[in-house]
């Protein structure tokens, strides 16, 4: 099963856009901008002032979450709305991950640039693609391949240092160095105000994904804003350097994190911060761009991470891949025409979902095929009364570190294979060995007392159907199904 376009496909709908109050969305198809970062958590947004306008001018998903803490599955759900179940994509290299098994499942065609493109939309991507890529690759074609769907290319592989890297420039591989122009999120924001240029004078609607390598680790910062936040230290949540209690079988040989460790996990998360400035200015660039084309209100800014982090909480060491809220929860802000100011969405919503939401913007139907569901109406301010009741999250003790950027000791968070929903109130997580967690996160926000071992049985069978129906779905009416608690 696939996430891609259906028999309409490439043709807008004739049915209303979601703000249009009756006008063809074929009429008035708008602009998508969408900035996906890497590992950006929740605690960072306080330091990104644009992104803060963005919550002030526009709508905060507030429990936006990913199907896995990990980069390539949680990337190729966004491109083919679908869970790791049915992408086949689990983790970040080998049989079970990364761009080549991206390819191998024939996700390409389902991602939804393809159904854009056919809609009439100039499309662009920038940044980081999928764990694995690598701008010269060919794929058996006479020059480095660019992927179906896309009309402006210009993606990286290596690109975490921010400097010595290459660009596959549509088919043409570029090389940047070590001078500060050759910052990578900068060269990315004058890309993608450049491909904003050229889509305005070409009068065609246009998509543009910007993926930043930041703030994955190295976590570099662009030389001016390297001296900045010299003193700033990690937040000290109820969870930093304390332990789930009873604790997890895969975290009890955590020790206390030692003066050392706290001292470099400072360290790091002030490089973070610094890092995401050139982000949240690249936003403000784009954002100026926009006006000064005329485009901004018929423009949709998307702002969101393909996963969270934690440093210190639970005693993990500085890392993602588990299931609790650090890790799963991301930021998700939109922008745009008919979405109201100031408004913040409180329904499950998941990176599944951003795939029928960009098509349906764009006036097309989205397939059947989908996992997820278009968050068209939500993001304009209107009720979806049968919305899910529990989310999904899916992930795979890889089998392999080889090769990759997220590869993990065991104490900073890899946990064993599991699935795991979170509900309004609640994250349930079964562990392939067995382990179970549970915590009510209404009254447990840190997800420290584990509740696994008390629950009644009836509500356990509950959480264990709910959690089976969801891991075996495929396709959105079978997904939303599945989604619902059993009583």
């Amino acid at each position: 099963m696939s996430c891609s376009p259906g028999s309409n496909a490439g043709q807008a709908t004739e049915s209303a856009s979601p703000t249009d109050g009756g006008t063809t969305a074929a009429a008035r198809q708008p602009n998508i901008v969408y900035v996906l970062t890497d590992d950006l958590s929740w605690n960072l947004v306080q330091y990104m002032p644009h992104v803060r306008q963005m919550q002030k001018r526009g709508t905060t998903f507030s429990n936006f979450f990913t199907t896995d803490s990990l980069c390539c599955p949680s990337r190729t759900s966004i491109f083919t709305g679908q869970y790791p179940h049915n992408t086949g994509v689990f983790t970040n290299n080998g049989s079970d991950g990364g761009y080549g098994a991206f390819m191998k499942n024939g996700n390409e065609s389902r991602s939804f640039a393809t159904a854009l493109q056919r809609a009439g939309y100039r499309t662009g991507f920038m940044g980081k693609y999928l764990n694995g890529y690598k701008p010269a690759d060919k794929n058996g074609t006479p020059t480095p391949y660019v992927p179906s769907g896309w009309n402006e290319w210009d993606v990286a592989g290596n690109g975490y240092p921010g400097f010595n890297y290459n660009l596959n420039e549509n088919g043409k591989v570029v090389h940047y160095g070590q001078d500060a122009q050759d910052y990578l999120t900068d060269v990315l924001a004058a890309k993608a105000t450049s491909f904003i240029d050229t889509s305005a004078k070409s009068k065609k609607p246009f998509m543009l994904e910007v993926a930043t390598f930041t703030p994955h680790g190295p976590s570099t910062p662009a030389p001016r804003d390297a001296g900045k936040f010299p003193t700033l230290k990690a937040p000290r949540t109820a969870a930093y350097n304390r332990a789930s209690t009873p604790t997890p079988k895969w975290q009890r040989k955590l020790s206390p994190l030692t003066s050392k460790e706290q001292k470099q996990i400072d360290q790091n998360f002030a490089k973070r911060v610094r890092s995401v400035q050139a982000v949240d200015a690249m936003i403000g660039h784009l954002e100026d761009e926009l006006k000064a084309k005329g485009l901004a209100d018929n423009t949709y800014i998307v702002f969101s991470s393909d996963n969270g982090f934690h440093m210190g909480e639970h005693r993990l060491r500085p890392g993602k891949q588990t299931a609790y809220d650090t890790d799963i929860k991301v930021p998700m802000m939109v922008t745009g025409p008919g979405v109201p100011a100031g408004a913040h969405v409180p329904q499950l919503t998941e990176n599944v979902d951003l795939n029928p939401t960009f098509q349906e913007l764009a006036g097309v139907k989205p397939p059947s095929t989908c996992d997820g569901r278009s968050l068209a109406r939500l993001m304009h301010g209107r009720p979806e009364d049968d919305w899910r009741q529990a989310a999904l999250v899916e992930h795979r003790h890889p089998a392999s570190r080889k090769g990759d950027p997220d590869a993990a000791p065991d104490d900073s968070g890899n946990p064993p294979s599991y699935e795991a929903i979170r509900t309004a109130d609640a994250l349930y997580v079964e562990y392939a060995d067995g382990e179970r967690e549970y915590y009510s996160v209404k009254s447990d926000p840190e997800e420290l007392k584990n509740l696994a071992a008390s629950i009644p049985s009836e509500q356990r069978a509950s959480l264990h159907e709910t959690l089976t129906a969801l891991k075996r779905c495929r396709g959105a009416e079978s997904c939303h199904a599945a989604s619902r608690i059993r009583k």
